[in-house]
């Protein structure tokens, strides 16, 4: 008797993370996620004793794939900085990854665990971009603001609607990031 090949444990997670991208938390259901795989409801169970339990690894693999791995995707510490920070942003907010992280942030919203966990991946990524405007800005005051408006940037720009001056959305926000990494200091007047 051949063995009985078991749906991988990841491709379950991997089904639930492209149901939350595309339809939100309410969208993971073991039924229409067993239907998508073409396995039975059983083979969830084989793997999770909960829903939870799967959304719990959505959110593991999420966070691991949006701090860790980017981190280590970026290139070395004695890369150009601003090289860095361009890639940790396209690397983050990839087609693959952005779809997922915004989904996260709806959920966030509704559920304080998510919260919680959405915050410690944000802190991640605001203390890289800390520590990259820190090695060419020496104002603490500077440093914070373009992570914040770098961050937000990276961020708003999958809400924006706004027409722009007659620019592309890509080379406004091209242009919009250039000002952000430019690297001498601006200090405001009081």
């Amino acid at each position: 008797m051949p063995a009985v090949l078991r749906t991988p444990r990841s491709q379950w997670v991997s089904a639930a993370a492209e149901a939350l991208a595309a339809g939100g938390v309410e969208a993971v259901r073991v039924e229409s996620l067993s239907a998508s795989i073409g396995v039975t409801k059983g083979s969830f169970y084989a793997h999770f004793r909960t829903r939870e339990q799967l959304l719990t690894e959505v959110l593991d693999d999420w966070e691991r794939r949006s701090t860790d791995d980017v981190l280590a995707q970026v290139g070395s510490p004695d890369a150009d900085v601003v090289d860095r920070i361009n890639d940790a942003g396209a690397l983050t907010f990839s087609q693959e990854l952005v779809p997922l992280d915004l989904a996260v942030r709806g959920w966030a919203r509704r559920d304080a665990e998510v919260r919680a966990r959405l915050r410690r991946v944000d802190n991640a990524r605001m203390e890289f971009l800390r520590e990259q405007f820190g090695s060419f800005v020496s104002d603490p005051d500077e440093v914070e603001a373009r992570s914040i408006l770098a961050f937000t940037l990276a961020i708003g720009s999958h809400f924006l609607a706004a027409d722009l001056n007659g620019r592309g959305k890509q080379d406004a926000l091209a242009n919009a990031g250039r000002r952000v990494l430019f690297r001498r200091e601006h200090p405001l007047s009081d």
